[in-house]
C-alpha cells in the first residue's frame, strides 16, 4: 500500500461521523432489503444475479461475466448457482464457442420469479431508500457517489 511509511491521515471528526454514517447505512439497508426478500426464499445475491440475467440478452451470461457483474469470485458464484438451480431459477449451458465456458440461464420459472419479487423489492427500496430524500438530495447523492464507484471500478480492473 502507499501509505505504509507515511504519517496516516486521520480523519477529522465531520470525516469519521461522515464514513461511519455511510457504513452503518450501508449495512442497515443490506440488512433490511435481506429481511423483505426472505419471504420470497430468495437473498440479495439470489435477486441480483436474476435481475442480470433478466436484464441480459437471451436471459443468459457467462458465468464469468456474471462473476464479475456481482463482484463474486467463480467459485462462490457457482456455488450460487448450484443451490439457484436446485430451486429451478436458473440452469448451466455448455457454451458451444468455448467448451470450458458455461452460462447462467434464467428458467421460465426464474423469470416468473422475477416478475413477482420485483415490485415487492422495487415498493422495498422506495420505502426505506429512494422516498427518504428530496429529489435534490438523490442528485446529489448521485454526484457525490458517482466519482467514488468509478474509482472503485478503476481498481477492481488492476487486480
Amino acid at each position: 500500500m502507499e501509505t505504509e511509511n507515511a504519517t496516516p491521515r486521520w480523519l477529522t471528526e465531520d470525516e469519521q461521523c461522515a464514513w461511519r454514517t455511510y457504513l452503518a447505512v450501508n449495512r442497515l439497508l443490506t440488512y433490511q432489503m435481506e429481511k423483505d426478500l426472505q419471504p420470497f426464499g430468495l437473498t440479495m445475491n439470489d435477486y441480483e444475479i436474476l435481475v442480470n440475467l433478466s436484464e441480459s440478452e437471451d436471459l443468459r451470461m457467462r458465468m464469468s461475466d456474471l462473476a464479475t457483474a456481482t463482484l463474486q469470485s467463480k467459485s462462490r458464484l457457482s456455488h450460487q448457482i448450484t443451490r439457484m438451480e436446485n430451486a429451478g431459477l436458473v440452469r448451466r449451458e455448455n457454451c458451444e464457442s468455448d467448451r470450458r465456458g458455461l452460462y447462467a440461464v434464467l428458467t421460465d420459472e426464474g423469470h416468473a420469479t422475477m416478475k413477482k419479487v420485483a415490485p415487492h423489492h422495487v415498493a422495498s427500496v422506495r420505502k426505506h431508500y429512494i422516498d427518504l430524500m428530496s429529489p435534490e438530495a438523490l442528485a446529489a447523492l448521485r454526484t457525490t457517489l458517482t466519482p467514488i464507484a468509478e474509482h472503485l471500478h478503476a481498481q477492481r480492473g488492476k487486480s
